[in-house]
């Protein structure tokens, strides 16, 4: 019998997800359907609950529900609980499991696709909202030299920096303090500017000469912010395709027990940054 995924977000309907576990189904031969589900704000609980009971078998949570989908899980993994936000849910033996592979999917993005490794840099986090508290665990689990969190209120940097802590060194600061410091080898966008086209204050001497700069935001080719990178003289400029595509491909190995190769599936999808 044909298994169910969704993915559940509002809106949905520019979701990429669909097209990717579809692509894995087929290279996989596994026999599922996904669907895209956009649960009204306020609805998620009621929305899940209808899809379990249709026979669904696990989801994708995109925003803004990732908060709901923790608070609906009844256990939760470590990634889980260090990033405060579910991305991944699976329901087994009438239990909802809740998991996060946003961080890990970055990681292996940059590392394995992009071959730029992350130990000993320095690396700067922009933004400390969802996409930057489901980025920070892994980041540090690669033992950067250094971890910063820059944000417009630097309160919330710095109380993001204070939940992090047990898992390493993280400093925190306003984007007005990052001139006074050395360049950084990684810059990470996380804030949500490139969405209305525009790009986070950060000044240009953050970015180090031959460095990363990685876009969170996908699909929108060379955005003001990788075109500062790119002008400063960064080397590596990516958007986050290869993110998606990778957490994607964790959520399916949770669910099937199987890696799909995501490769084609990111050459497909990705746009060129010109």
């Amino acid at each position: 019998m044909t298994d169910a995924y969704a993915v559940f977000g509002n809106p949905i309907g520019h979701s990429k997800s669909p097209r990717i576990h579809a692509a894995f189904a087929h290279s996989t031969r596994q026999d599922i359907r996904y669907a895209a589900i956009e649960a009204p704000l306020g609805g998620f609980a009621e929305a899940l609950r209808a899809f379990r009971a249709s026979g669904g078998r696990g989801a994708n949570v995109t925003a803004p529900f990732k908060l709901d989908a923790y608070a609906a899980a009844d256990a939760l993994s470590e990634r889980a609980l260090a990033a405060g936000a579910v991305n991944a849910l699976k329901f087994e033996q009438g239990r909802v499991l809740g998991e996060n592979f946003d961080g890990v999917g970055l990681v292996r993005d940059i590392e394995a696709n992009l071959r730029f490794s992350l130990a000993g840099r320095r690396v700067l986090l922009l933004g400390a909202g969802g996409a930057a508290r489901g980025a920070a665990p892994a980041l540090l689990a690669r033992h950067p030299a250094a971890l910063v969190i820059a944000n417009r209120h630097p309160g919330k940097a710095q109380e993001l920096a204070a939940a992090l802590a047990p898992l390493g060194g993280v400093d925190a600061c306003g984007y007005d303090d990052l001139a006074r410091r050395p360049p950084f080898d990684v810059v990470l966008n996380s804030t949500s500017a490139s969405w209305s086209g525009e790009r986070p204050p950060a000044p240009s001497a953050c970015f180090a000469r031959g460095g990363l700069a990685y876009e969170l935001v996908y699909g929108k080719g060379l955005t003001p912010f990788l075109a500062q990178a790119k002008a400063a003289g960064a080397e590596v400029l990516a958007d986050g395709v290869g993110m998606l595509v990778e957490q994607a491909a964790e959520a399916f190995l949770w669910w099937r027990g199987v890696r799909p190769d995501t490769r084609p599936v990111i050459a497909a999808l990705t746009i060129p940054l010109e």
